[in-house]
């Protein structure tokens, strides 16, 4: 499964939908240099939203419960991906809703948080510890990945990039069932090198 997030031009959403991606993540966080700002996003962005292929999923980091479930609505959204502090109690009040829980890795011990949204979520995503909450641009170790032995399967984050294909394909864990893909392919906040995701998955795909 491969997700690219942060996405926002209409074109380049085209483009990289075109690769045949699972799913394409659009970032809901005022703070982030990807905001896509549903206040202001011209109809063209939402109508494009609305015809690509790939599953469309809505990054949010705190954000009030209705919020999510309006964005969810207005965006046509298949997943809300949460990126903050969100407790199992607020997820609850996303019932009906399908879930990616992120959290920020470093250490084996980074795993343990994993362990209260076991069942009550699809898929973790595990990013790079770092200054933001995410898109840092920066990998963690993956090998203490091999200490994680939840139910829940989860994507591969933080910082990978162009050259990073055969030690992806190196890299097995049982529960790994996607990478996601960002900042080391942007050409600027939000825009994505379409020449460099393509001569990457086909790298993957060998």
């Amino acid at each position: 499964m491969i997700k690219v997030c942060g996405m926002r031009e209409p074109d380049n959403i085209r483009a990289v939908d075109s690769l045949g991606i699972n799913m394409m993540g659009f970032i809901f966080w005022p703070k982030s240099s990807r905001y896509v700002n549903p206040g202001d996003s011209p109809r063209e962005v939402m109508e494009t939203v609305s015809g690509i292929h790939a599953k469309r999923v809505g990054v949010f980091v705190d954000e009030d419960p209705g919020q999510v479930r309006r964005l969810a609505d207005d965006f046509s959204l298949d997943y809300i991906q949460l990126h903050g502090q969100e407790s199992p109690a607020y997820i609850f009040q996303l019932r009906g809703l399908h879930v990616i829980k992120a959290f920020n890795i470093a250490t084996e011990d980074d795993l343990l948080q994993t362990r209260p949204y076991e069942g009550i979520v699809d898929y973790f995503l595990f990013d790079t510890k770092g200054k933001s909450v995410g898109g840092n641009g920066e990998k963690f170790d993956w090998s203490v990945l091999s200490s994680y032995d939840g139910s829940t399967p989860f994507l591969l984050s933080g910082g990978i990039g162009p050259d990073d294909a055969e030690r992806l394909r190196a890299s097995h864990h049982e529960k790994c069932v996607g990478i996601d893909l960002n900042s080391r392919f942007e050409i600027a906040p939000g825009l994505k090198d379409v020449d460099a995701l393509r001569k990457f998955l086909n790298e993957l795909n060998e």
